[in-house]
């Protein structure tokens, strides 16, 4: 089952993160942290998540069918980030 509306999902985020120099470095870690295994293997041969991660993720984070409202989905990722970038600061 294909994730709908991922590449839609795409513009937003890039937009949000890329305004905001301080998440360059963690968005960068996180894609290539969920980045598919041997991505390099399957077209669009880009180090994106796994289609199945992806679906998972959305319905746990807005529930029904996964289909964020795509004015919030940047605002979700940047506070994701954010988050990330703090958590991973006060790791030992």
């Amino acid at each position: 089952m294909r994730v709908q509306g991922a590449p839609r999902l795409v513009l937003p985020v890039v937009c949000a993160v890329i305004v905001r120099p301080r998440l360059w470095g963690i968005s960068m870690v996180m894609l290539w942290r969920m980045a598919s295994r041997r991505w390099w293997r399957r077209a669009p041969f880009l180090p994106v998540p796994d289609e199945k991660f992806l679906r998972f993720r959305l319905v746990t984070m807005y529930g029904g069918n996964g289909a964020p409202e795509s004015d919030r989905i940047g605002a979700d990722v940047v506070a994701w980030l954010d988050w990330c970038r703090t958590w991973k600061s006060l790791s030992p």
